[in-house]
């Protein structure tokens, strides 16, 4: 006579997966906390008289964008904007209409061109960069000077155009790294 062999447990590595799932609340609110909470770093580093440092909101803003295309929705640019207006201290309306501009230009761009690599993200982001810090300085040098900007403000921005450019691609690799803490799998009772 023939004996069926015992049932084993399966190991305990397995069994750990089988309950856990990502949160769902916690997989969204990820992309718009840390797109807030880089809007509010440039004034907690420095306090300076010069634009030194790069709109860190609108560099995770796009960072996001580009490695999650459907995570942050086109209108969302308006409500982020409105955010950082409140704390960026430039004119009550320019980010929410410059974040705007921004996402649409994105989502166009991404239906033109479906297939990137990193050279051109890059690039792409370098472009709408390149745009948005002299636009950005022209609109506050405008609500200063009442329509007249001041001789040398491209000079000043100089800097921080650079630096934003640079850093880039430093910060799509946080935004990455977040990416993938957002999906982390937590134990589901049910």
């Amino acid at each position: 006579m023939i004996m069926p062999r015992p049932l084993r447990k399966p190991p305990l590595r397995i069994a750990r997966k089988i309950s856990r799932a990502p949160s769902p609340t916690f997989a969204y609110l990820v992309p718009w906390g840390s797109v807030m909470l880089a809007s509010l770093l440039p004034g907690w580093l420095l306090i300076a008289m010069k634009p030194w440092l790069p709109p860190l909101g609108f560099l995770t803003l796009l960072a996001w964008r580009q490695l999650r295309p459907g995570l942050l929705p086109v209108w969302s640019g308006f409500l982020l904007g409105l955010f950082d207006d409140l704390f960026s201290g430039q004119p009550f309306g320019s980010a929410m209409m410059l974040w705007s501009v921004a996402m649409l230009s994105l989502d166009i761009i991404e239906a033109h061109f479906p297939w990137r690599n990193f050279l051109i993200e890059w690039a792409v982001a370098s472009a709408i960069i390149m745009i948005y810090v002299p636009l950005t300085g022209l609109i506050a040098n405008a609500a200063i000077r009442n329509g007249a900007p001041a001789a040398g403000w491209v000079v000043l921005l100089a800097p921080q155009l650079l630096v934003a450019v640079a850093i880039y691609p430093v910060v799509g690799r946080i935004v990455s790294r977040l990416d993938r803490f957002r999906l982390t799998r937590f134990r589901v009772f049910s």
